[in-house]
């Protein structure tokens, strides 16, 4: 570590990993209760086992953007956090936040709106954790004199997604309205503001893991906004086939929402030609290796599955079916899940002991693991939820006896679940056996990557 203060990081880190494996947990259950008989029906029907898959997704994800940018803006600004007690006393309330709302869902102690179940209280609390979180990470920012176009997007992606949530603190009594304001906090974060925190994310690694020049990946930052707020807002358009909006939106949602990936596959092509032309060989193989699989898999499950069933005449037989599922889990896992993954991997030899630079053997059986894993659920998926629209919304099958027709790709499923999951697990384990570091590492690899790309960098605001 450059900064002592970006020790910070390794226990938002350590947080997020653990929920991330609760997280893993409760979708094995869910995925087992489609094969039934189910033992847990009156502990944990699956209701509950999917609210609490689901939200813990969304909690570890952003205790894992919150780590990542205490590191990153930390070795942008190149001074120290501005309050490290601040920084857990947020991470003290964000943990007590999680985990009484997870242990409300078994008491149906929540709203019953997906994604956002949390009650009041707790949302309140979320409120104040991410303006304490804005609030320190702003002040370092300022404190510093240095403010780069990366840290600029991820501000923007941040508070954006802040302002975003209000919505969400609401009653409304008429479901239509509900579900409408829904998706412009769900979908505004995941296909639009969490994009730019992506964005800045692979931005930052890509110039200090592959020597790119700097002010080219900035340019291609604003090339990412400019999609964010033209596909992204224009893109929550393909939510709205079943409220009755007028039908000029629905080809305006399924076309734009498809679009902005591309920017980011962009720029992660521009970094892979330009570390084979500067010779670049980091050391740092393992973080590579996620930061360029985030931008290429989010693009197949973003991009790709997300054209391929939210075309309104394609959605009026996929919507609410396990074809959702199919490109949901691809592109959560793509775009964010692997980029928090990422900043994990570049920052694990700075802020633990003996961990190895070029990432362990463990590390790239995780990597390979989760991806081929992933890959194999999304195609379980795929093929469940195709059976599943012929019988069921063509045919005019029952619900209930489709499922049981197509339990055979539930069994692949869970087949390719396992294996994510040991992936999963092999990287938590990778993370745990290293202690933590408490002080600052003169040679670290932040401080290589940053001499080798010191031209680049100084052309920084």
């Amino acid at each position: 570590m450059r900064y002592k203060s970006q020790s910070v990081a390794y226990w938002y880190f350590a947080l997020a990993l653990i929920l991330f494996g609760l997280q893993i947990v409760f979708g094995l259950l869910s995925a087992t209760k489609y094969l039934g008989p189910d033992p847990f029906l009156n502990i944990m029907p699956f209701d509950v086992t999917k609210t609490v898959h689901t939200n813990l997704l969304i909690v570890w994800l952003l205790t894992g953007f919150m780590g990542a940018t205490y590191w990153m803006v930390v070795d942008e600004s190149r001074t120290e956090l501005y309050s490290v007690k601040l920084a857990y006393i947020q991470l003290g309330l964000w943990a007590i936040m999680g985990v009484t709302a997870i242990i409300g869902y078994f008491f149906r102690y929540g709203t019953g709106n997906k994604f956002l179940e949390q009650p009041l209280p707790h949302k309140l609390v979320i409120v104040i954790v991410m303006l304490m979180f804005l609030y320190n990470v702003g002040m370092t920012i300022k404190r510093s004199g240095r403010f780069t176009t990366t840290e600029g997007v991820l501000l923007l992606g941040l508070g954006s997604s802040a302002v975003l949530y209000i919505p969400a603190l609401f009653h409304y009594e008429n479901y239509i309205v509900s579900i409408y304001y829904r998706w412009w906090t769900i979908h505004l974060w995941v296909e639009g503001v969490w994009e730019m925190i992506q964005a800045s994310f692979l931005a930052y690694l890509l110039i200090r893991l592959s020597g790119a020049d700097r002010e080219v990946m900035e340019k291609w930052l604003y090339v990412i906004v400019g999609l964010v707020f033209i596909a992204g807002i224009l893109g929550t358009a393909h939510h709205y086939y079943w409220i009755g909006v007028p039908g000029y939106w629905l080809p305006i949602g399924g076309f734009f929402s498809a679009l902005e990936p591309l920017a980011l596959m962009g720029m992660a092509m521009y970094a892979y030609s330009a570390m084979r032309r500067s010779g670049l060989n980091h050391p740092n193989t393992l973080a590579l290796h996620w930061t360029l699989g985030s931008a290429v898999f989010g693009l197949f499950g973003a991009g790709l599955l997300g054209l391929a069933h939210t075309f309104p005449d394609i959605n009026k037989w996929t919507h609410g079916t396990l074809i959702t599922a199919m490109h949901g889990h691809a592109a959560f896992f793509g775009a964010y899940a692997m980029i928090v993954m990422a900043m994990i991997s570049y920052a694990m030899p700075s802020m633990t002991r003996d961990s190895p630079e070029k990432g362990s053997t463990v590390g790239y059986w995780a990597f390979w693991l989760q991806i081929s894993g992933m890959f194999g659920m999304t195609l379980s998926f795929a093929t469940a939820g195709i059976g599943q629209v012929y019988l069921e919304r063509v045919m005019g099958i029952g619900y209930l006896d489709v499922q049981l027709k197509i339990q055979v790709h539930f069994l692949m499923l869970i087949a390719c679940a396992s294996l994510f999951s040991i992936g999963v697990g092999l990287f938590i384990y990778d993370f745990f056996r290293h202690a933590p570091r408490v002080g600052i590492v003169a040679n670290d690899t932040g401080s290589r990557a940053l001499g080798a790309t010191a031209v680049s960098s100084g052309r920084a605001s």
